[in-house]
């Protein structure tokens, strides 16, 4: 069983200000360079993997040394615009990655630590109930509503 409270988070008002001041300047920063694709885009579109990134980038050197074989209708210099792109944004995506990936987890954390305490209250407010304790019904009938259909 995880120990009973790992996290204790409380972050200053001031300090929050200013990461939420610094989120929003990220943000204006980034919105001309960035769009946004449906899911079903997102499905559709082929995908450039880890994998991918060498052929890719060996791809746009042949298209370099070796012009005449790229086909008409393919635009070789904005396809390097797209993998310097790519590369650039990584720079940006990856830390920011790792930050959402520490927020969500002390998110869910702090989440599971507060409703493990709920969780232990109503139990006890319930037993309460049970026992005819004075003021302990009302609460346990407020409590019980996150719980439907149960006995």
């Amino acid at each position: 069983m995880p120990e009973s409270n790992q996290v204790s988070i409380q972050i200053p008002p001031e300090v929050l200000q200013e990461i939420q001041t610094a989120v929003t300047n990220i943000q204006t920063k980034l919105a001309p360079y960035l769009i946004a694709l449906s899911p079903e885009e997102r499905h559709q579109i082929p995908k450039m993997s880890d994998k991918t990134t060498p052929f890719v980038e060996k791809t746009i050197s042949y298209t370099e040394s070796n012009p005449q074989f790229a086909p008409p209708y393919m635009k070789a210099d904005e396809m390097k615009i797209d993998f310097d792109a790519v590369q650039t944004l990584k720079t940006i995506f990856n830390p920011l990655n790792q930050l959402v990936s520490n927020l969500d987890d002390s998110i869910m954390l702090s989440g599971s630590e507060a409703y493990i305490g709920s969780l232990a209250y109503y139990n006890s407010v319930k037993l309460a109930s049970k026992m005819d304790v004075p003021g302990a019904k009302p609460i346990c009938d407020d409590l019980k509503q996150r719980f439907p259909g149960r006995k």
